[in-house]
């Protein structure tokens, strides 16, 4: 196998997305390379690479959970599979679902979407660019769909009416879920943080814990550490647990540009270090804190479906505030909506998106309350249950 394919088959083993031998890369450049060129399925996928414009696909077999999960959604789904997450609103859309394993049934799929998952085989994942692209297609697919099968469950129980497989499914996935972080393992370094060099690397190592706890996956959260007027904070769609490369030095006084390849919500960082005059900002996407930040107990709302942008009620997850607001700087943007919320609370909550939390010298403060979070809201979760 070319090691190219190496480090995308072990970040999806990382990570918790396929079980080893589980996955089957391709890239062109002068001709179509696959990890494995005698796996089964490669030759109902070489076609794609002739009909569309692209030069890396995954075809992937999900882990559990999500592989039930997603050959549940996939079965049950009428159309499109449509999680209501962030992460699906602004890039996935929704998730496709393929009758089979065909060039003839992905390829008008994926003329129009990133990936497309089939029933009982996995999910295909495309990038015009680098392997790269379908790995965090992967990724997001199978956090959304995640959410959306907890989320429609409790949906389900709370009304009184979910299905006998749709019972089955969940006591299934539930049975085999890792149990909750309660704690980090060791402390932090300890700050304040003096020199650049001592920030980013208190940055690499709070971004690794992250991911190491399981609380996100590579992709899906960001980090800033204030230092000597500087903000540093990873760039937009690095990997939390490899950041040496990826973290952006912003000055506060705008005397440089080099925020053009920061995170996404450099602009919601740099208004919580000015409304709560904190250093560090650790922000990932805990699955049962996006989960509960979606359950309303409105359902007659005359705002429902705008939830994500504008939410006009004043909501709590475990006495967490909630809020709503959407990447960037507009008038619902995050940069607006969350950092009022942190007037007496360590942590805000963003409907459907993830938590933001702060600490004053290092990550230990930030990364406790992004773990205390998770575990009250996986709690809480469980306990609606018993309704």
């Amino acid at each position: 196998m070319n090691p190219i394919f190496s480090p995308y088959l072990s970040r999806l083993a990382r990570n918790g997305l396929i079980d080893d031998g589980q996955a089957l890369l391709g890239l062109a450049d002068a001709e179509v390379e696959w990890s494995a060129p005698d796996h089964p399925d490669r030759s109902a996928l070489s076609p794609l690479f002739d009909s569309l414009p692209i030069n890396a696909l995954i075809f992937a077999r999900p882990a559990e959970p999500y592989r039930t999960i997603m050959d549940y959604l996939a079965k049950t789904s009428v159309g499109p599979i449509t999680p209501n997450d962030c992460e699906t609103r602004t890039f996935l859309h929704d998730l496709p679902v393929a009758e089979s394993l065909t060039a003839e049934a992905l390829i008008p799929l994926l003329k129009q979407r990133k990936c497309a998952i089939v029933e009982n085989h996995g999910i295909v994942a495309c990038g015009t660019v680098s392997l790269e692209q379908p790995l965090v297609t992967i990724s997001s697919a199978c956090f959304a769909c995640f959410v959306k099968f907890f989320s429609d469950f409790l949906a389900a129980r709370t009304s009184g009416n979910p299905s006998r497989e749709q019972q089955a499914v969940f006591e299934t996935i539930a049975a085999r879920l890792p149990d909750p972080v309660k704690a980090k393992p060791y402390s932090l370094a300890q700050g304040p943080f003096l020199s650049d060099a001592d920030a980013r690397a208190a940055i690499c190592e709070a971004g690794a814990q992250v991911v190491n706890l399981g609380l996100v996956d590579s992709f899906f959260g960001n980090i800033s550490y204030l230092a000597n007027s500087i903000l540093h904070i990873s760039q937009t769609g690095a990997f939390l647990d490899d950041l040496a490369d990826t973290i952006d030095p912003v000055p506060l006084n705008g005397s440089s540009c080099a925020g053009i390849t920061a995170s996404s919500e450099l602009s919601a960082h740099l208004a919580i270090l000015r409304q709560t005059g904190r250093r560090a900002i650790l922000h990932g996407h805990p699955k049962f804190s996006v989960i509960m930040s979606m359950q309303c107990d409105r359902p007659d709302c005359p705002d429902q479906g705008n939830c994500h942008r504008c939410c006009p009620h004043e909501r709590f997850v475990c006495d967490v505030p909630v809020v709503s607001g959407e990447v960037g700087t507009g008038p619902h943007g995050l940069c607006r909506t969350v950092p009022p919320a942190f007037s007496g609370h360590s942590g805000v909550i963003v409907y459907g998106h993830g938590v933001f939390t702060i600490g004053d010298a290092d990550f230990n403060d930030a990364l406790d309350n992004l773990i205390d979070i998770e575990r009250r809201c996986r709690l809480e979760y469980f306990q609606k249950l018993k309704i």
